[in-house]
């Protein structure tokens, strides 16, 4: 039986914001991944990888993508922030019918079996769409698209759970030359 969330979009962007507002803001002094500080942290881990925030980080980042009008076959990016929105992606398109891949892009090719940087479902001549968590600087997703393309992966575009309006939007946009999309930014989540 589908929930009424799971027909309502804005349903679900509504109850993702609240979800990341009570479970992945950390306020006080941290420093971040990129090496910079920051007055708050966002652990998206919190959650992409919980019960009820999952599916509808899944249902979120698909709506988001087919607004943007986006033909893509496979979403995915380097491991570990993009796996569970991957994830979470392919499972909100399977449940509406659609043939939605994933893959996980390695920090660094393997020195055996394959020797694959990227796993799962070939992106070969495939259109796809660099996922991301949450981006500071935007190196991860770079190295994704990166060796997505060294693959053989078309990419549309990148796209983020939540935008720090830290640069990541711009460089991304300069670089790899493709569209940045999030779903939330600093000031959805009052953190201005």
């Amino acid at each position: 039986m589908m929930t009424a969330s799971a027909t309502d979009p804005s349903v679900d962007r509504s109850r993702l914001q609240e979800l990341i507002d009570q479970l992945a803001v950390v306020r006080g002094r941290v420093t971040l991944s990129s090496g910079k500080e920051a007055d708050y942290y966002i652990d998206l881990r919190r959650i992409t990888l919980h019960h009820e925030a999952a599916p509808l980080v899944g249902r979120v980042m698909l709506q988001m993508l087919d607004d943007a009008e986006l033909d893509f076959v496979s979403a995915g990016g380097l491991t570990m922030g993009a796996d569970p929105v991957g994830t979470a992606l392919l499972h909100a398109a399977a449940q509406q019918g659609r043939s939605i891949d994933s893959f996980v892009v390695r920090k660094a090719a393997k020195t055996y079996g394959m020797g694959r940087q990227v796993e799962g479902p070939s992106v070969e001549g495939r259109k796809v769409v660099i996922l991301e968590d949450t981006s500071t600087t935007g190196g991860s997703a770079l190295t994704a698209v990166e060796a997505v393309r060294a693959a053989g992966g078309d990419i549309q575009a990148v796209a983020v759970i939540v935008d720090r309006d830290t640069g990541a939007r711009e460089r991304i946009e300069q670089e790899a030359g493709v569209p940045y999309l999030y779903a939330y930014s600093k000031s959805d989540l009052g953190l201005d």
